[in-house]
């Protein structure tokens, strides 16, 4: 059997990326659950790869919220075509009965459970229209198929070591796709570090864990890192804050090769924290946390958030100074969004704030969707793209680059370098993200769908 994984996606940014660093893990870890006796090919539409016709017999699409007005445009697409086309990912986990509209099955939850048994069903014509995976132990996850994946991306060994995350912010769906926290046997995930099979030397040197909390267990990780020292490679993933209090724990992060932590700090103001159940985070405190980091030379990408109940819009504009004051290398900037699934998709639907009419591509974290409490929506999404073009300025994009040579190891420097060059050159040519209010092309596809899909019950 043949079979096509299509990672949807719907362009983010005005001109696209200029550069496609990480792909996700889910097409080329499902690729590797997939028996031998399948041919299976992986296509990352953000890339521009998906076929228009295939001779698949089975076209398997995972999508995020952001993307599913794509994701629905692919699945009628080739059903058209007379393939068995399936849905996964997040958003159908959390939208049963919408998702049932547009694919012969869906895979709700981690599909390592289900994954064989659809196979086996698509082969013998009783393919049911629920597969319900459940969290598994991960102590029988293959390596991902890295040959599947195409040399535009900048990184290629994604890995995975961990899931879930002991915290439970209201915006995170995390608690809800991969609850609790389960590890993988160090000595599996020391087999993916060690797939060198790639083109160039940074793909074989960096590692890039897609995990939500890597360092959650200290005794895991630090068994992890003991074992990653005589691989001599560059990693890069995401923890939380409270590491930096952690000497033994920050020696074996630099000795094992760790070159970059991204922390979702999210705000610098207390009742915008509280709002989101952020309360590890205490915002006085971020510098010296931050500082910890830099003394290891480790490079700190951190997350920040516009539109949280305590903010205004001079709050939000004031964040590129803050961020730079606090010693951020390397900032990500998004907008609130109420994900299905979430503890604040469900209060902002219970405060009727949840705006009607607008499609699940707004739901990507550059555009708003609800009604913020000290601004109003056209206001947050101006502040935020004065924010994202003040914190991407040639400005302060030069001053954390040259700032971070007095503090970072060579493959750190690498990182804040290359990022701040990536944004800042967004910023030069005006490639801002995407405002999906002046384009209409997904409602017009999709305005029946629009209209009612808030007011859907899974």
């Amino acid at each position: 059997m043949k079979i096509d994984i299509i990672l949807a996606y719907i362009q983010r940014y005005e001109f696209g990326h200029e550069k496609d660093f990480v792909p996700p893990i889910t097409g080329i870890h499902l690729a590797s659950l997939t028996p031998s006796k399948h041919q299976v090919h992986v296509f990352h539409q953000q890339l521009n790869e998906n076929p228009v016709v295939t001779d698949a017999d089975l076209v398997a699409i995972s999508f995020f919220s952001g993307f599913a007005p794509e994701a629905f445009l692919l699945a009628n697409h080739y059903r058209c075509q007379g393939k068995i086309v399936i849905g996964g990912g997040p958003h159908v986990t959390h939208s049963v009965n919408e998702s049932l509209r547009y694919f012969d099955a869906i895979v709700t939850g981690e599909a390592e459970s289900v994954w064989p048994d659809l196979l086996n069903d698509v082969e013998n014509r009783r393919i049911q229209r629920v597969y319900s995976g459940k969290p598994l132990k991960l102590d029988k996850l293959p390596t991902p198929r890295y040959d599947l994946l195409p040399d535009k991306f900048f990184v290629k060994k994604v890995v995975q070591a961990t899931r879930g995350c002991p915290f439970n912010c209201s915006f995170c769906t995390v608690p809800s796709l991969s609850p609790g926290f389960r590890t993988r046997p160090v000595e599996n995930v020391i087999a993916d570090i060690s797939y060198d099979n790639f083109k160039h030397w940074w793909q074989r040197k960096m590692v890039w864990f897609w995990d939500d909390n890597l360092t959650a267990s200290r005794k895991y990780a630090e068994k992890l890192l003991k074992a990653m020292i005589p691989y001599k490679k560059w990693w890069l993933t995401q923890a939380s804050m409270d590491i930096s209090g952690d000497e033994n724990l920050l020696r074996l992060m630099k000795k094992s090769g760790c070159i970059g932590i991204f922390f979702g700090i999210e705000s610098f103001i207390d009742e915008s924290l509280a709002s989101a159940d952020k309360s590890q985070n205490k915002s006085r405190k971020y510098s010296e946390a931050i500082n910890q980091l830099h003394k290891n030379g480790i490079c700190v990408m951190a997350g920040l958030i516009s539109g949280l109940d305590g903010d205004t819009t001079d709050s939000v504009k004031e964040m590129a100074k803050k961020l730079y004051e606090a010693g951020v290398d390397v900032p990500f900037l998004s907008i609130l969004t109420p994900y299905r699934g979430t503890r604040l998709y469900e209060r902002m639907k219970k405060e009727q704030r949840i705006i009607a009419g607008r499609g699940w591509e707004y739901y990507n974290g550059y555009n708003v969707t609800f009604v913020p409490a000290k601004m109003t929506p056209e206001k947050l999404l101006e502040a935020h793209r004065a924010l994202w073009c003040e914190a991407f300025s040639l400005k302060y994009s030069f001053l954390r680059i040259v700032r971070s040579i007095r503090y970072l190891r060579l493959g750190a420097f690498m990182v804040c370098l290359l990022m701040n060059a990536f944004y800042c050159i967004k910023r030069l040519r005006g490639n801002l993200p995407v405002n999906f209010q002046k384009n209409t092309f997904y409602r017009r596809e999709f305005e029946s769908d629009i209209m009612k899909m808030h007011g859907e019950e899974s």
